[in-house]
């Protein structure tokens, strides 16, 4: 075990310890510590955005939702500070990914299942509608990518939500009903905008494996220097490989990630150009965090319509 990763696992036994202590904590009864708001609203902390922003849909005006990872966050590296914690701590529920998506801060999420209502929204999806992963013998997190799959998701939201505020029921289902609605219509959407494009052009090229389900879903080839966690890293050999499937595909666009650096895919364009093949850079996408608070891509449906109207537009 090298420096690097003595490191890595003495922080996470920190943080367990942390957690450990904080959760006794909880247990005394000061402020929050039944998961309720001053102002009488259960308290939700999300791990990621997309997660969050489905817990603020169904719950409405009786949640107050937190979420850990803001826009420009890797979940597959992040590390939760002590106020992530405390904000772990104070929930009466709390969402996260599931299927490793949180790296090793799934083990801590795993241990407060024992002391609070602690929900992994991929839990129900069908096994047989995930993706597995060559690169770790596990299945791809992406799932969001799939609207019609994220739906499973959001179902398991509302209903944690019913079973642990009875009170207010009804308002979850009606909330639930809507937003599954839209997450149709969004389907729909993005199926229609990636027709658009020629089927020997629909090659979408990103900076990370992130986009499978979306490639499944919606019948585009995907292409990623980086396998499906960012913490695998990638060498000369992938840029290489890569630049060449450009030129070899004639393909005109590749795609940077909100969150990971643009310089992976910015050097793959330059190899490109130096054998004489142009290739621009189509756009920005929205892969493992969501946008800016208070922007049409700081939802979870603005985030997907941005995706797709910048995957078409690039492309046709």
């Amino acid at each position: 075990m090298n420096e690097n990763r003595k490191k890595i696992s003495g922080f996470w036994t920190m943080l367990a310890l942390l957690l450990g202590i904080m959760l006794l904590a909880g247990c005394s009864g000061n402020g929050n510590a039944q998961g309720i708001s001053e102002d009488g609203k259960l308290l939700v902390t999300a791990t990621t955005g997309m997660i969050g922003d489905a817990a603020r849909e169904i719950g409405g005006e009786h949640v107050q939702v937190t979420t850990l990872m803001g826009p420009g966050v890797d979940p597959h590296l992040f590390k939760a500070s002590q106020g992530d914690i405390r904000k772990l701590d104070r929930a009466a529920v709390v969402f996260y990914g599931g299927l490793h998506l949180e790296g090793n801060m799934e083990r801590v999420l795993v241990k407060m299942a024992a002391q609070k209502t602690v929900v992994a929204v991929t839990d129900d999806m069908p096994r047989d509608r995930l993706i597995g992963s060559a690169d770790t013998g596990e299945f791809d997190p992406h799932v969001w990518f799939d609207v019609d799959l994220w739906t499973v998701a959001a179902e398991t939201v509302r209903d944690t939500l019913i079973e642990k505020d009875p009170a207010n029921a009804e308002a979850y289902r009606e909330q639930g009903e809507r937003y599954l609605s839209e997450l149709k219509e969004l389907d729909t959407y993005v199926r229609e905008r990636m027709l658009e494009i020629p089927a020997e052009g629909r090659v979408l090229v990103t900076a990370h494996d992130a986009f499978g389900y979306f490639g499944r879903a919606y019948e585009v080839e995907v292409v990623g220097l980086q396998g499906i966690s960012t913490a695998a890293e990638f060498g000369a050999r992938d840029v290489s490989a890569l630049r060449d499937y450009l030129v070899e595909r004639n393909i005109k666009a590749v795609f940077v990630e909100s969150s990971l650096p643009a310089r992976s895919m910015q050097a793959i364009v330059a190899g490109a150009a130096q054998q004489g093949h142009d290739v621009t850079i189509g756009g920005e996408l929205f892969s493992d965090a969501m946008g800016e608070p208070g922007t049409t891509e700081g939802t979870y449906i603005g985030m997907i319509r941005h995706n797709a109207d910048t995957i078409a537009e690039a492309l046709k």
